[in-house]
């Protein structure tokens, strides 16, 4: 469970307007906060099963409200996903990697 002072500084960096505790980024960020410090909690108590279906369910949650806001509004989804480095990011750079390489519809190994 996160202490107060880290929740606090996690919805100061990722809040979209002053006073902003509710928004999907602002929950998505928490739930991510909380993932990894029930992740390190489970590498030292592997037989805790109860902590890990409280994992399951933020997993869970997480990715609900990462599909609702990639729906309603995909800029901000994809910042989100950068800023907290989550794998849909690996996704985003990789489309980015093979335009660059590619030039005229021909890659460059077929010139």
């Amino acid at each position: 469970m996160l202490d107060k002072n880290k929740k606090k500084r996690v919805i100061k960096k990722f809040q979209t307007h002053e006073g902003d505790t509710g928004s999907s980024e602002v929950q998505i960020a928490i739930l991510t906060a909380e993932i990894d410090e029930l992740v390190e909690h489970l590498k030292a108590h592997h037989k805790d099963h109860s902590s890990r279906r409280g994992l399951l369910r933020k997993v869970g949650e997480r990715r609900r409200l990462l599909r609702y806001l990639q729906k309603e509004n995909l800029k901000s989804w994809e910042d989100l996903v950068k800023k907290l480095k989550l794998k849909q990011a690996k996704t985003l750079l990789k489309p980015v990697a093979e335009d660059s390489v590619k030039t005229d519809g021909v890659s460059e190994k077929n010139k």
